[in-house]
């Protein structure tokens, strides 16, 4: 029932005209309660204030804590540390315009409790730029005009630095430590999830021409990124319908191999763009950012579907099925309105 009547809210506020994979049938249902105890998930979401804060809660949208409520500022990008006990995430004045490609280099970077608890912001606005926390959470890599740097967060003080390898924006930190990913301009093309190897420095291309939003799997051997093909059919008419040219393109969420082998889809929907995509710390689901608008965050919802039900093709997407004849109707279950999460099994109290 709270699925159903969380969904209602969705649809009479015009957000939910075409639901994602059967969310309102028994397999989603059952879906939510399979994950409703495992760990808690951090994601950015907007008040009725008009701001951005942190918010926390169960994988199925339960138990939902505002972590932050801060009305002069935007809270965003929020990341758990790998013990699940701290949060890092950045503090944007409220008047600065930001979207979902810059956030990570904007404002302030803030380490707090996982409860939002004693924050402690770490330099001037526009440090630390898109920091990712270390295997160990001692060190945070950050991006920067010279290169990635790997600072220590008790000195702030500058341990190492890599060449950036084109990467520019969405820089992470593989759980094992020995890698990096992020989007870059390389390869002889744009928006190109690359890996870097943390220690010689050596790159390849996962997925190249129109990707972004990478992130790692728990065993960091794969990457879940967002991307963009080209010539996608419209036989909808949804791209007229977004203010887009029917060539522009809907962004699909995939995962491969971090040589860029074995890659699949694992969901996209034709009207929707999909980013964000984060995997639990078991490996097992996958959680995304769904929007109606390229980059946009105010209407987006976040979603949750198992990784072994993948791929899913979700709404009516006509053009999308052609291309996907294999693809699965569901369960996609909804979990809030936000964008970015991020999933940890830390501590239920988070704060010590």
């Amino acid at each position: 029932m709270r699925l159903i009547l969380w969904w209602s809210v969705l649809a009479a506020a015009g957000m939910a005209a075409s639901p994602p994979g059967a969310a309102l049938d028994r397999d989603a249902v059952a879906l939510q309660r399979e994950i409703a105890a495992k760990g808690w998930i951090v994601y950015s979401a907007i008040t009725d204030r008009g701001d951005w804060d942190l918010f926390r809660s169960r994988p199925d949208g339960s138990e939902r804590q505002n972590l932050t409520r801060t009305a002069e500022t935007h809270e965003v990008g929020g990341r758990f540390s790998p013990d699940g006990r701290r949060v890092l995430f950045r503090r944007i004045a409220k008047d600065t315009k930001f979207n979902h490609d810059r956030w990570g280099a904007m404002g302030q970077l803030v380490i707090a409790n996982a409860d939002g608890t004693n924050p402690v912001a770490k330099g001037a606005a526009g440090d630390y730029p898109w920091a990712s926390w270390s295997p160990d959470g001692r060190q945070v890599a950050c991006l920067t005009k010279t290169g990635i740097e790997i600072r220590d967060l008790a000195s702030g003080r500058v341990t190492r630095t890599l060449d950036r390898r084109g990467i520019y924006q969405q820089l992470f930190w593989s759980p094992d430590g020995r890698w990096f990913t992020g989007t870059a301009n390389t390869y002889g093309e744009n928006w190109t999830v690359i890996r870097i190897h943390a220690e010689t420095g050596e790159a390849n291309p996962v997925h190249t021409f129109q990707n972004c939003t990478p992130d790692w799997s728990p065993d960091s051997k794969r990457i879940v990124f967002s991307s963009r093909p080209a010539n996608q059919g419209d036989d909808e008419g949804l791209s007229q319908a977004a203010g887009q040219k029917p060539e522009y393109g809907w962004t699909q969420l995939l995962i491969a191999d971090g040589d860029g082998a074995n890659r699949m889809l694992v969901y996209g929907e034709d009207g929707r763009h999909i980013y964000g995509g984060a995997l639990s710390p078991d490996g097992r689901y996958v959680l995304f950012t769904r929007a109606a608008r390229d980059g946009g965050m105010a209407d987006a919802t976040i979603h949750l579907m198992r990784l072994r039900d993948a791929p899913i093709v979700g709404g009516v997407s006509a053009a999308l099925r052609k291309r996907y004849p294999q693809a699965k109707r569901g369960p996609v279950a909804p979990v809030a309105m936000g964008w970015e999460p991020h999933w940890s099994s830390g501590p239920a109290a988070g704060s010590k």
